[in-house]
């Protein structure tokens, strides 16, 4: 008889300290899992095509083209007096033209982490808190002075002159031929 009151009271505690556990688990506050960054919170600013003269020898050797994105804090971009491009085109000509991040000429690999970290991580120096969480690259190109005198020297061709007589279609109208000269076939 002993063994069986001992049983009751033992099952009967159990079941008390079970219910009373699961209380006070029900009850608890849940730990809130931080939100990724990429997944909310932040906004996606697009920049303009930015394009920053390269110079090499103390001559401009061509001109570095991009366009950047950036993920941003809104609360704090909010609080600031400065518009973003401004900073990110400073951050630009300091990182290419001030300090020679890329050295065109003599360049083996382009380390494109890099370059973003180090935009970002600049414009946040400069600013005193973390405000930019990412740049992303939409656009970056590199054409030297010889690439743009190509491109126009083949679109040159195609261009009409200005004073030049203009037939119905918008193409140049045939030149009456000079005196002397024999018609071309």
């Amino acid at each position: 008889m002993i063994k069986l009151l001992i049983t009751g009271v033992w099952i009967s505690a159990v079941a008390l300290a079970s219910v009373y556990f699961s209380v006070q688990m029900a009850n608890k506050p849940e730990d809130e899992e931080p939100v990724p960054a990429l997944f909310g919170g932040l906004e996606s600013i697009r920049g303009d095509v930015t394009s920053i003269p390269v110079i090499s020898g103390g001559r401009v050797t061509g001109y570095f083209l991009t366009r950047l994105s950036y993920t941003i804090d809104p609360s704090k971009a909010a609080l600031m007096t400065i518009p973003v491009k401004d900073l990110v085109t400073d951050a630009l000509y300091t990182s290419l033209v001030g300090d020679n991040l890329i050295d065109f000429p003599n360049m083996n690999r382009f380390d494109l982490e890099g370059f973003k970290a180090y935009i970002r991580d600049s414009i946040n120096e400069r600013l005193g808190d973390k405000v930019f969480h990412d740049v992303l690259v939409e656009q970056i190109d590199y054409l030297s002075k010889e690439d743009i005198r190509s491109n126009m020297s083949g679109a040159g061709n195609l261009a009409i002159k200005q004073g030049d007589p203009v037939g119905s279609e918008g193409k140049p109208a045939p030149q009456p031929a000079e005196a002397g000269a024999a018609p071309s076939q």
